[in-house]
């Protein structure tokens, strides 16, 4: 991600074509936000069109605009998008889905920066900036003769590539931690932290929704706990299921049991700094009853001092 960060930072300086790739949910568009308000239009308008949610027959009139009586249904002039980010920047994402024709018309505007509307004969010039992003193998598609080859070697100045949340095992802590306040202060809750078996899940789990997947998780995480810490039962079922995911070992419910009691006596013991008379207090239970627990899981309350 320092790579990355880098890259955004040479890039967001020039005026330069980027295309963003990586899987969904891996932030492509908080890269395209962070390349337009670094870079000298971060004034100017920043347009963003999702090509995969407009239908076929509207997205030429969305991106070129349309004039007076162009189709049925057009019964006043409209701009479109590109000349509402006239001067600024406009972010097309999941640009592998728009079709062949609107391709060309596309190709168009990058290369020599204008267009007419539909039904239009008026040439329309823009300066635009324009970024792109894809969750698609473009070189396949341009194989398979449904991508151009010669939009996708304009497209393809500057790419940038998002690694899945599973290539940076690193980061899913931080980002935890950061979702966790986030909506801890959204939803006036006084969840602090992640348990120590929450965080193991977490880490194990192979995140195939990536950051966003591992935001809405975490979200759901804060508003179900009532407590000061989020514990791996406050997850989601996707990630307490091991057969499927590989994310927690095949348990009885014994040693489930055991692995839950441990969890909540190391909880009390950091929550107390060790003190075994306030730790038992806080899981309502006698001192006795708390150091044989204790024993019997090989946990020393000395190490929480």
């Amino acid at each position: 991600m320092r790579e990355v960060f880098q890259m955004i930072s040479q890039v967001s300086r020039s005026h330069a074509t980027v295309l963003i790739r990586g899987e969904s949910g891996t932030g492509k568009e908080l890269v395209a936000n962070s390349i337009h308000y670094n870079s000298n239009r971060s004034k100017a308008p920043f347009v963003k069109v999702n090509c995969a949610a407009i239908p076929n027959n509207l997205i030429e009139s969305e991106l070129f605009g349309h004039e007076k009586g162009a189709f049925t249904g057009a019964v006043k002039q409209k701009p479109g998008r590109f000349e509402l980010a006239h001067k600024g920047t406009i972010f097309l994402d999941e640009i592998g889905s728009i079709e062949p024709d609107v391709q060309v018309r596309l190709l168009r505007v990058l290369q020599e920066r204008e267009f007419e509307r539909v039904g239009g004969h008026k040439t329309l010039k823009v300066d635009v900036r324009i970024i792109a992003a894809t969750n698609k193998n473009l070189e396949q598609a341009v194989d398979e003769g449904t991508f151009r080859g010669d939009l996708y070697y304009r497209l393809n100045v500057f790419p940038i590539y998002m690694p899945p949340l599973r290539e940076r095992k690193t980061d899913i802590l931080l980002l935890a931690d950061f979702f966790l306040e986030r909506y801890a202060d959204e939803n006036g809750r006084e969840v602090k932290r992640l348990s120590t078996p929450a965080i193991d899940m977490l880490m194990a789990y192979h995140w195939p929704g990536n950051v966003r997947e591992l935001e809405n998780c975490i979200e759901r995480a804060v508003l179900l706990c009532e407590e000061g810490a989020i514990h791996s039962y406050h997850l989601p079922p996707s990630l307490q299921t091991g057969r499927e995911s590989g994310t927690l070992p095949d348990l009885s419910l014994e040693d489930a049991v055991a692995a839950l009691e441990k969890e909540m006596i190391i909880d009390a013991l950091k929550n107390t700094r060790g003190n075994i008379t306030l730790a038992a207090e806080v899981l309502k239970t006698t001192v006795r009853k708390f150091a044989y627990k204790a024993k019997k899981f090989g946990v020393d309350y000395r190490t929480y001092r």
